[in-house]
C-alpha cells in the first residue's frame, strides 16, 4: 500500500467515524428520535467505521470495492430521504415511515442542511475515496 493509498484509507475511516458520531450525538445526547430511514443510514454507515477500520490496519486497499457498495447502497438512501424532506412532490406523497416522520427536519442549517444531507456528503465522500483507491489499484496491477 502506497503512503498515499493509506491517507486515502485514514481519511475515508476519520469521514465514517465522523458520520457515525455524529448520529449518535443527534439521537443520544440532543434527542432526536430517528425515523426508519435514518435507521438504515446507519445500518450502512456503522459497519464502514469497522470495516474501513480493520482494512487500514490490514493495509488491505481491496476493500475499497465493499466500502463502495455499502456507500452507493447508503447514499442513495439518503438522497432518497433529502428528497422527502426538501421535495414538495415526495413529501406529500411520502407514506408513513414509523413513530417519527421522515419529512421531519431537527435540523436545518442554511436552508439545506439537514441530516440525511450530511448523511449524503459523507456516503459521497467515501464513495469517491473508494473509487479512486480501485483505479489506483487497477494501476498497480495493470489491467
Amino acid at each position: 500500500m502506497s503512503k498515499r493509498q493509506e491517507n486515502i484509507m485514514l481519511a475515508m475511516w476519520v469521514v465514517a467515524l465522523i458520520a457515525t458520531a455524529g448520529s449518535l450525538y443527534f439521537s443520544q445526547i440532543r434527542g432526536y428520535a430517528p425515523c426508519t430511514l435514518c435507521w438504515v443510514q446507519r445500518i450502512f454507515m456503522y459497519p464502514l467505521v469497522i470495516v474501513i477500520g480493520v482494512a487500514y490496519a490490514q493495509k488491505n486497499v481491496r476493500i475499497a470495492a465493499t466500502t463502495l457498495a455499502l456507500s452507493v447502497i447508503g447514499g442513495g438512501i439518503s438522497l432518497y430521504h433529502y428528497g422527502l424532506q426538501k421535495l414538495a412532490f415526495l413529501s406529500d406523497a411520502a407514506p408513513s415511515c414509523g413513530q417519527v416522520p421522515c419529512t421531519g427536519e431537527y435540523i436545518n442549517y442554511l436552508g439545506f442542511i439537514t441530516i440525511p444531507f450530511l448523511a449524503l456528503t459523507a456516503f459521497i465522500l467515501i464513495a469517491a475515496m473508494s473509487i479512486y483507491l480501485l483505479k489506483s489499484l487497477k494501476e498497480e496491477t495493470g489491467k
